[in-house]
């Protein structure tokens, strides 16, 4: 079934692809660890500039909605500090100038964990498939963390090494640890409705799926709220 993850890490790194994607996948937790007394240093690769189906809609506009949007949220989780790769939308690539810049992150801020996506996780059902970004981020992040960040000769110009001791991969199908957000869900609900951009007139919908998600998931351990993770835990 998993294990209850309790542990407030130092200082937690996260990286995904999209201005909503750490709301949605672990607001919860990241809001619960600065409250505790964590640094959170957010990571979010692209400008989301392509998030709509509207074709008329212009994507400058898009990309400093999403931006503003993101900075509300930021304030809402306790976000210590939040950089953006501005990437374009869909373009995030494992490759080794992008690995570079994600172990420069890991060797500067020297987490102790760090959150990102579970790339493995590629189909939910017949109705949906992991978005191509998630996954390559996913294991540009894992590519990152180990060995490159650990060990000096990988990318030595971007700084010491740095070892990473715990990963926790979000939107996994193979979860085995859980968070109890159940003191931070108002925040995580909060953080996802300031993404206006991308939920339009359905905030009583999304605030009802992410607190149904978080309840079932908090069930598993006997808790009101979770959220669920693949945990990694290297140099053990």
């Amino acid at each position: 079934m998993g294990q209850l993850y309790s542990k407030v890490p130092s200082l937690a790194l996260a990286f995904y692809a999209h201005p909503d994607d750490a709301d949605v996948s672990c607001g919860g937790a990241l809001a619960l660890w600065a409250e505790l007394g964590a640094r959170v240093i957010l990571v979010v690769c692209t400008k989301g500039e392509k998030g709509t189906i509207d074709p008329s809609k212009d994507i400058a506009q898009l990309e400093a909605d999403r931006h503003s949007e993101l900075e509300k949220a930021c304030k809402i989780v306790g976000v210590s500090q939040m950089i953006s790769l501005s990437i374009p939308d869909g373009c995030i690539e494992n490759s080794v100038t992008f690995r570079a810049r994600l172990v420069n992150l890991i060797r500067e801020f020297k987490p102790e964990a760090v959150l990102c996506p579970d790339p493995t996780a590629v189909f939910f059902g017949s109705g949906y498939f992991n978005h191509r970004d998630h996954r390559e981020l996913g294991w540009a992040v894992l590519d990152a963390v180990s060995p490159a960040a650990g060990l000096p000769h990988y990318f030595p110009s971007e700084g010491p090494g740095h070892q990473v001791s715990t990963v926790l991969l979000s939107g996994s199908l193979e979860a085995d640890a859980f968070v109890d957000v159940t003191r931070s869900i108002e925040k995580k609900l909060n953080a996802v409705l300031c993404h206006q951009s991308q939920i339009g007139d359905r905030q009583d919908w999304m605030r009802e799926v992410i607190s149904t998600r978080a309840r079932e998931t908090g069930k598993l351990i006997g808790v009101g709220f979770a959220e669920a993770f693949r945990l990694l835990e290297l140099g053990v």
